[in-house]
Formats: structure tokens, C-alpha cells, sequence
């Protein structure tokens, strides 16, 4: 990286306008993730990199604090706002736009950004997994991504609210 260049993870925080221009200019294999990453962890980490992986940028749509609540998550979740949940995702090496989504899901941003890739957890079935229509009727290929195992957000917090180490 150039001297005097930014490191800052705030410019590859991008509203939906912004992540369909970058993903015009994006050359390569363009993978898409999503979900709410509320309290970032190591399975997170390991499962970012490897969606990174499968191409040569990767964006992540974050559902917005209003998104994740719906999701049912658990009480008073997410703990972490979104513009912080951003932040920190856009920080990793491994991401190079986070886009955050008021939506219930993906879909729409997935139909505008028409990214090569989707990558979703092993644990979403085939068939579970929003957006792998379009992504394969455009020729592109779903990737189901093994997650480490003993690493969730809700077992992380089931952990610190046992008081356990």
C-alpha cells in the first residue's frame, strides 16, 4: 500500500447506490455473504475467509439492527449497533465491501450486486438458502461453507452469562 494511503474500514461501508457502482468496476470473481455478525468471533473469522476463498473480492450484506431483531436472535440482540457491526467486518482483510440491509433478506441486494458467488454456512440446506436462484441462473454457483465448529454468537453468549471463561 501506497505511502499516505487509508486504512480506514469505513470506506468499504457502502449503501446499496455505492456497492452496485463498485460492483460494476469489481474484476474477478465477486462472492456475496450475508448475515448479522453481532459479536465477532473466531467461526465468524474462519468463515468469512474461506467465502473469501471461493473468489477474488467478497462482500457481505448486514442486516440493519432493525433486520437482526427480526430475525429472532434472542433477547435485546443484536448487542452490537450496525454502523459499529459494520466497522468491525470492513476492518478484516478479507472483506472488501459490507453493505448493510433493512430487509428481511438479501434478495434484493443479491439481485442488484449479481454476484458471481453466494456463499452461505453448511447449515442452511441447499435449498434454504435466499438468492442461490438467481445467482445460478445467471451461471454462477452456491457455496455452502463448513463452520467451525464450537464457535456461535449465542453460545458465546450463553458462555459470559454462565460466567464462564
Amino acid at each position: 500500500m501506497p505511502a499516505g494511503a487509508t486504512l480506514d474500514p469505513a470506506r468499504k461501508i457502502l449503501d446499496l447506490d455505492a456497492a452496485v457502482r463498485w460492483r460494476r468496476g469489481a474484476r474477478g470473481v465477486v462472492v456475496f455473504t450475508n448475515g448479522v455478525f453481532d459479536i465477532l468471533h473466531r467461526g465468524h473469522v474462519a468463515y468469512l475467509a474461506a467465502a473469501r476463498g471461493a473468489g477474488d473480492h467478497l462482500v457481505v450484506g448486514l442486516n440493519s439492527d432493525a433486520s437482526a431483531r427480526r430475525l429472532a436472535k434472542g433477547s435485546g440482540r443484536p448487542f452490537n449497533a450496525e454502523a459499529d457491526r459494520a466497522f468491525v467486518l470492513a476492518g478484516l482483510a478479507c472483506v472488501d465491501a459490507v453493505v448493510p440491509f433493512a430487509d428481511d433478506t438479501p434478495l434484493e441486494l443479491i439481485r442488484a450486486l449479481e454476484p458471481d458467488v453466494l456463499a452461505k454456512g453448511a447449515d442452511y440446506a441447499p435449498d434454504a438458502i435466499v438468492g442461490a436462484d438467481l445467482v445460478t441462473a445467471r451461471g454462477g454457483r452456491v457455496v455452502r461453507v463448513p463452520l467451525a465448529a464450537g464457535y456461535s454468537t449465542t453460545n458465546l453468549i450463553a458462555k459470559v452469562r454462565r460466567g464462564e471463561t
